[in-house]
């Protein structure tokens, strides 16, 4: 276990599934002492419905998530240079934020979280494959920083 960091931004292929989780479930767990965002290699999807069911499961809310890319955070005056950690959800995000990255002492970790889109054929095999990869980033989170304390 380590100490949180004051800003964290998780990032994935399109910051419709993965990191939108992450950053959920970091908020829900260590409350607002570290600033969290997420942001996605692309941004040409939308918020996934399977991803806000089972968040919302362990009441995490996502419904009102916008998803964005990395190329929009600076657009939007948000600077990747000022996070202390990026955490990459798949190899794509992983390869673009060490690029970002190149110029500044920046950690940029990498956890190998399940892509769940597109696995499953009934809906119940969906969202049995949507809580995996939830459950994937709890376990990763909780590894890394323990145990939350009550928020």
């Amino acid at each position: 276990m380590t100490e949180l960091p004051q800003s964290i931004l998780f990032c994935c292929d399109h910051n419709a599934v993965r990191s939108p989780m992450a950053e959920g479930i970091m908020k829900k767990l260590y409350g607002t002492g570290t600033y969290v965002q997420s942001a996605g290699v692309k941004n040409d999807l939308e918020i996934d419905g399977f991803c806000i069911s089972v968040c919302k499961e362990i009441d995490v809310e996502l419904s009102r998530h916008r998803s964005r890319s990395f190329d929009e955070m600076v657009q939007w005056g948000d600077d990747i240079s000022s996070y202390d950690l990026v955490i990459a959800l798949s190899p794509a995000s992983q390869r673009r934020a060490l690029e970002l990255t190149r110029f500044y002492h920046l950690d940029v970790d990498y956890w190998p979280i399940m892509d769940p889109t597109g696995l499953g054929e009934s809906r119940q095999a969906k969202l049995e494959s949507y809580r995996q990869t939830r459950d994937q980033i709890l376990e990763r989170l909780i590894a890394r920083w323990g145990h939350p304390t009550e928020t």
